[in-house]
């Protein structure tokens, strides 16, 4: 990866939303490992295209994400690519925790009492961010969790596994389309009570190269391929007008 060409630190139920341009490298690292970092994804110029959780994971017959996979649209095309990754598993299912589970696992504390500690949701977290690029509750979908493991057991049941990430491992994705990336860094929804900690987060952009036809997301797998040709058809169409 090229300079780095912003960066910020993310502590506490941090919040962060911004648009990051086509071909650009978002980079996570945990700093103190255990990390979660829940995000959503939007195409900038259009919004009501945005990730797709049961496209992401059918199309590339997985159930958690790792290096080499892409994230799918709902409209066929790619919004990113994890190009780098040393933790190996990422939770794409759970989605994010509501105001009551915060409460029953961690006690209420509002910012009267807590101030910039006060305890938050990833739901709190997210529609905080939405309203900035004037979204809300129908702009929710279900968000990805880096840094976070959940597996099943042979009756389906979900369990969270603590210790899915160590200091300094990271996550980079490419972007695919010009893209409103929104995050926040609140506990995974199944982790378990007792201190509200969520962990700090390092969060930088770095300037991408071109994609080359040996590339590892799009040779993963053939639905890749072909969302990621039409993501291409959609930038030529549009450069065009």
């Amino acid at each position: 990866m090229n300079q780095v060409i912003y960066k910020v630190e993310l502590t506490g139920a941090g919040m962060w939303s911004k648009v990051i341009g086509k071909g650009k490298i978002l980079k996570l690292t945990d700093l103190e490992g255990g990390a979660n970092a829940g995000m959503m994804l939007y195409n900038a110029e259009q919004r009501t295209e945005r990730y797709n959780m049961p496209d992401t994971l059918k199309g590339q017959q997985v159930f958690y994400l790792r290096q080499g996979l892409c994230l799918h649209t709902d409209m066929g095309r790619l919004v990113a690519s994890i190009v780098e990754d040393t933790v190996g598993w990422h939770d794409a299912i759970c989605g994010a925790s509501d105001c009551e589970e915060v409460k029953v696992k961690f006690g209420g504390l509002s910012y009267q009492y807590g101030h910039n500690d006060w305890h938050r949701s990833g739901r709190e977290c997210f529609l905080i961010e939405l309203a900035k690029w004037g979204m809300g509750e129908r702009d929710e979908m279900p968000n990805l969790n880096f840094f976070s493991k959940v597996v099943t057991d042979e009756e389906g049941n979900l369990r969270y596994v603590p210790g899915n990430s160590e200091a300094g491992d990271s996550v980079s994705l490419r972007l695919e389309m010009d893209a409103l990336v929104v995050m926040n860094t609140c506990q995974h929804p199944l982790a378990p009570g007792g201190e509200y900690l969520p962990k700090p987060i390092l969060l930088e952009v770095f300037e991408g190269a071109a994609v080359g036809d040996d590339d590892e997301c799009l040779l993963s797998h053939p639905e890749n391929a072909r969302a990621f040709l039409n993501t291409v058809h959609y930038h030529e169409l549009k450069a065009s007008l």
